[in-house]
């Protein structure tokens, strides 16, 4: 046993590592609410899609009732990723890039965090528009907090997206 603890102890010694310290997962620096404002838009587009399919008829082919379980799970595949994705961009700018003087200024903020990661839990749950658009809304909400933070004044632009419309909130 000492030979092992001996070999163990010059291996630490020789392969030593130091703390790094940053403030942050990204120390560069740059956040951007946008990704979470696209990936709940993304997450309307799919409750329209899904919403959009054809039931098929009990008459209906094996290959019809095939194509329309595949195009459902497809659809309900991204929305559920893209939920997800939205709560992981979400995770990192309240996690990461708010700060207590931010909080000071914007007290009801870690409410609107709490509230959006919940809606983007109950739009992965369940094929339900509302939910889609209420978690639009609060990533809006908190993209214009995240822009004041930066002093920037904001405006809200059409996603040009297509039938999905909806709108995106960007720095003026």
């Amino acid at each position: 046993m000492p030979l092992a603890e001996s070999v163990l102890g010059f291996a630490r010694r020789v392969f030593a590592t130091q703390v790094a310290h940053a403030h942050c997962d990204i120390p560069c620096g740059i956040y951007d609410p946008h990704l979470a404002q696209l990936a709940a838009l993304t997450t309307i587009r799919m409750n329209q899609l899904i919403a959009g399919l054809a039931v098929p008829s009990h008459t209906a082919t094996p290959q019809e009732q095939a194509a329309y379980a595949a195009a459902v799970g497809r659809y309900v595949a991204v929305k559920e990723e893209h939920a997800e994705l939205c709560k992981k961009e979400l995770r990192v700018l309240w996690g990461d890039y708010f700060r207590p003087e931010h909080v000071q200024q914007h007290p009801g903020i870690h409410e609107q965090f709490f509230n959006a990661m919940k809606l983007a839990s109950k739009v992965r749950q369940s094929n339900d528009m509302q939910a889609a658009q209420d978690l639009l809304k609060a990533v809006q909400g908190i993209a214009e907090i995240f822009w004041q933070t930066k002093g920037a004044k904001t405006t809200h632009q059409p996603s040009r997206q297509g039938v999905v419309a909806g709108e995106l909130v960007y720095p003026a």
